[in-house]
Parts: structure tokens; C-alpha cells; sequence
């Protein structure tokens, strides 16, 4: 949960260790940010701009994309039918996923 609050009293940044002399405060994780300092943990995009989402997890912070990719579901295989990791790379055709073993032309 992202939260952005008045400055009361200069705290220190989580990401950086500097003091916070920003008139608001982001607070992410029970820790405060500077608004450039929040990022992913994973492909460093950043989350400290209003209106950003971001995901918490095992003491992450992440990006919607890569907390899917983590901890997601992807779906199920349209060849086997077996349930796909959101982790695992896929083939995508039209709207069917397909492991990569799996994926292979139906005439050969």
C-alpha cells in the first residue's frame, strides 16, 4: 500500500538513507521514500508517481508486471493442459499459451 502524507518531522529515506525534506512523504513497506527512490525490485521501474500501483511480496516491492510474472498464474497449457508458472517462458498464439515443449505444428 502506497501512501502519501505530510511531513512532520524529516525522516529517512529507505531506498537511499537520506533525509526526506520533500513537502509529502511516500510510504511504502511501514518505510519512507524519496518519490525516486521507490522502485521495483526487479526491473527498477519507478512507483513513487501518483497513480502508480505497486505490489508487495515476500518483502519486495514490484511493478503489476513483474509481480504477475513472479507470483502470478499464467494459465493453462493449450496443448497439454497443464497449469503454466506466470515464471515459465511461453508461446502465444492467437489466444491460446503453450509451454515451449509443447509448442509444435500440428502437421510435422
Amino acid at each position: 500500500m502506497l501512501s502519501v502524507q505530510p511531513d512532520t518531522k524529516p525522516k529517512g529515506c529507505a531506498g537511499c538513507n537520506r533525509k526526506i525534506k520533500d513537502r509529502y512523504l511516500l510510504k511504502a513497506l511501514d518505510k519512507y521514500w524519496h518519490e525516486d527512490c521507490l522502485k521495483c525490485a526487479c526491473c527498477d521501474c519507478r512507483l513513487g508517481e501518483v497513480g502508480s500501483t505497486l505490489y508487495t511480496k515476500a518483502n519486495l516491492i514490484l511493478c503489476r508486471r513483474d509481480y504477475l510474472r513472479l507470483f502470478g498464474v499464467t494459465g493453462n497449457c493449450a496443448a497439454c493442459s497443464k497449469l503454466i508458472p506466470a515464471f515459465e517462458m511461453v508461446m502465444r498464439a492467437k489466444d491460446n499459451v503453450y509451454h515451449l515443449d509443447c509448442f509444435a505444428c500440428q502437421l510435422c
